[in-house]
């Protein structure tokens, strides 16, 4: 669900909820955010004095407002992210509908509300049947609409004793009837509790997050201690030389320089950071079940993907006819699309399709008459069809390769050599050869491919870029493993893949030092899912996959993956793009307001002390230089909201270009920034005469 940042519910929600957050235990959870609270709150009572005292308070009440504002602007970052959130929570929430479920109880139907049902109930649906709670299609077979969950208009099948079994609670049955058995009681269910996770109620700091908050807390302290002593040293300097200095290092003045000091952009924006990787994700229909999991994403340097329906399109295709010698390619892509009309299989018809496009042959439509069709059989592992023309009937075939050979063999005829080699040939290639026959007669073979998603190559080279192995999971055997792995280029694969061998890799990848991720469907893939840092499961799949899997994408697209690893990587970057930006503002303000707070410091015969001299931008006064950096300081965070909502542009690149992008923009930016905004800001207060 797309949220503008411009929304007007959305904006008035936001800002609502920043005054709410102003509450001290809203804060306590940012200890940089916290300091800027105590600043406000300390400067406030300041400011009540002076205007008791009857003391000129416009300096203080104007810093005042200004620190609050901060405080308010991060607040603002953070509802804004939190709003997007829940506005999609919302959307989910809408979905769920009281409905009335056929109970089965004592072998009998009976009528009860969804709201009754408990886990091991079993119910039945029917064409129209709103499903009434989560649960495992445990008898029969039906098409059931999704939409209301993914957005994805297209019926979906759902069936018992496969992976394709579990059915979400206010989906609808279109088709068919099923039985369903519940396996979540009421209130924790898998929308309930992506309801609750979108929301944000359980989001708990990732590991990243802590670190860069310990980092933050360091600074803190530092800057703080710097700003407390610097009492005492601007009391000893101004004793030394014979100046009063007490107008000019005040309570006020110190807290002021103090949050502007510290690392209050990316402490303002980091939980905006943090809930809209989380909110870019649900945008993509993938559920992250926990910060941790979007962060994870972005760590990840082993992906280990299924082949099919992943790397290649899922159904073979055919791409090529190979006579066998004495026949031309024509005629026997003529006796394969005949042999094809029948098979509705998306096999089959790439056949019918190839032809046509091949020597634009088109089928004659053949009445019930003139042909009978033989479909395929487990035990005949061919099919075809008999036609009765006026030259005498013919008899279409195709199949695996030793099925035609019994057939043509038992027919008299001679299966020749070189359809063996052409058979071991694709064979060799990771292909499926189908061997075509006209009576006793081999016509050659249908070459079906694999075929390789458009583009997957590229991608796979995108993510070699950023330091990302690619693993290809397949059941096929080697050959074609290896064959289909070449095409697709992934750096590794697995052939004839069980549970176990996936298990296995991904913890030998995991004990040296690498961070995996995986996607699966079915219930053998639960322990990899478990096992990988970031398992993803489809939402089609069976509740023990989505349980295992800390991620559930509700679109059931195993290449969501990619876009996955993508996303994490972006809310790495976009976070290391504004702490760089964040400590380079620190350092810069620094250096532009202490020259201006101490200019008359040891002046002689001049108006200007040594510090004066470093005051470059020239500003009017102590007083405009600490108002101008305290304005600035509370902007740049409301103007850095949607880099934070939205994210760094992201680009598959290895560490340390990233890095180097970062000091370069972010770094260099980051200091150029404040000296041309506490400039501007301080001649703008000046004009307007709000300080002395």
């Amino acid at each position: 669900m797309q949220n503008s940042f411009f929304d007007k519910k959305l904006l008035e929600e936001s800002i609502v909820s920043s005054f709410k957050k102003l509450h001290p235990k809203a804060q306590w959870g940012n200890p940089v955010m916290m300091i800027t609270w105590l600043g406000a709150l300390i400067v406030s009572v300041v400011t009540l004095t002076h205007i008791v005292s009857g003391v000129s308070f416009g300096f203080e009440l104007q810093i005042a407002l200004w620190l609050w504002f901060t405080v308010l602007f991060a607040n603002f970052s953070e509802s804004l992210a939190e709003g997007r959130g829940k506005a999609q929570a919302e959307s989910m929430r809408n979905t769920r509908t009281h409905s009335i479920a056929r109970l089965i109880r004592n072998g009998k139907e009976v009528a009860v509300a969804a709201t009754e049902l408990r886990k091991g109930n079993v119910v039945v649906c029917e064409s129209g049947d709103v499903i009434p709670g989560d649960g495992e299609v445990i008898d029969g077979i039906a098409t059931v609409d999704e939409s209301a969950i993914t957005g994805e208009s297209a019926p979906v099948i759902r069936e018992s004793g496969g992976d394709r079994s579990a059915v979400t609670g206010g989906t609808q049955v279109i088709s068919d009837r099923i039985s369903i058995r519940i396996t979540a009681n009421p209130g924790e269910s898998f929308l309930d509790r992506m309801i609750s996770l979108v929301e944000g109620a359980s989001r708990q700091k990732t590991p990243n997050e802590i670190a860069l908050g310990i980092l933050l807390i360091a600074l803190t302290v530092v800057f703080l201690l710097a700003v407390v002593t610097l009492k005492f040293f601007a009391a000893f300097s101004a004793q030394a030389a014979n100046q009063d200095l007490s107008g000019v290092v005040t309570i006020t003045v110190l807290i002021a320089l103090l949050i502007c000091l510290i690392p209050t952009t990316i402490g303002g924006l980091l939980s905006a950071i943090g809930i809209s990787g989380m909110d870019r994700l649900i945008r993509k229909n993938v559920i992250a079940k926990s910060g941790r999991a979007v962060e994870a994403a972005g760590d990840i340097d082993v992906l280990m993907l299924d082949k099919t329906g992943t790397i290649t399109l899922g159904n073979r295709m055919a791409s090529e006819f190979i006579p066998v010698p004495g026949v031309n390619e024509e005629t026997l892509a003529e006796a394969s699309q005949l042999a094809s009309l029948s098979d509705e299989t998306p096999e089959g018809r790439s056949v019918v399709v190839l032809a046509k496009h091949k020597f634009s042959l088109r089928a004659k439509a053949l009445g019930p008459h003139s042909a009978q069709f033989v479909p395929f059989t487990a035990q005949t592992r061919m099919s075809g069809v008999d036609v009765k023309v006026p030259e005498g009937d013919r008899m279409l075939r195709k199949g695996a390769g030793d099925a035609i050979q019994k057939h043509v063999e038992s027919l008299g005829g001679i299966y020749p050599l070189a359809a063996k080699e052409i058979v071991e040939g694709i064979a060799r290639k990771g292909g499926t050869p189908l061997v075509v026959s006209e009576g006793n007669r081999v016509l050659g073979v249908i070459y079906l491919k694999d075929i390789v998603k458009g583009g997957i190559k590229e991608r796979f080279a995108e993510l070699r870029k950023m330091g990302i192995r690619t693993v290809m999971v397949t059941g096929d055997n080697p050959l074609t493993a290896a064959a289909i792995a070449a095409e697709a280029g992934v750096d590794d694969y697995i052939a004839q893949a069980t549970p176990e061998t996936k298990l296995a890799r991904i913890r030998e990848e995991q004990s040296k030092g690498h961070l995996v991720a995986m996607t699966g469907d079915g219930t053998n893939d639960a322990p990899a899912l478990a096992q990988a840092d970031v398992g993803v499961a489809m939402n089609t799949g069976t509740q023990a996959a989505r349980e295992a899997g800390n991620m559930v994408d509700l679109d059931s697209n195993p290449t969501k993956l990619i876009e996955i690893v993508e996303t994490g990587k972006q809310l790495l970057m976009t976070r290391g793009a504004l702490t760089t930006f964040s400590v380079a503002n620190d350092v810069a303000k620094y250096f532009a307001i202490i020259p201006a707070m101490f200019a008359t410091l040891y002046a002689t015969q001049a108006a200007q002390g040594p510090l004066g001299r470093l005051n470059v931008m020239g500003l009017h006064s102590a007083q405009s230089a600490i108002l101008s950096a305290v304005i600035f300081n509370a902007l740049i965070i409301i103007l850095l909201v949607p880099l934070a909502l939205r994210g760094v542009k992201y680009s598959p690149r290895g560490a340390n270009v990233i890095l180097r992008q970062n000091i370069l923009f972010y770094g260099v930016g980051g200091i150029i920034a404040p000296f041309l905004g506490i400039k501007i800001i301080d001649l703008v207060v000046v004009a307007l005469g709000v300080v002395s």
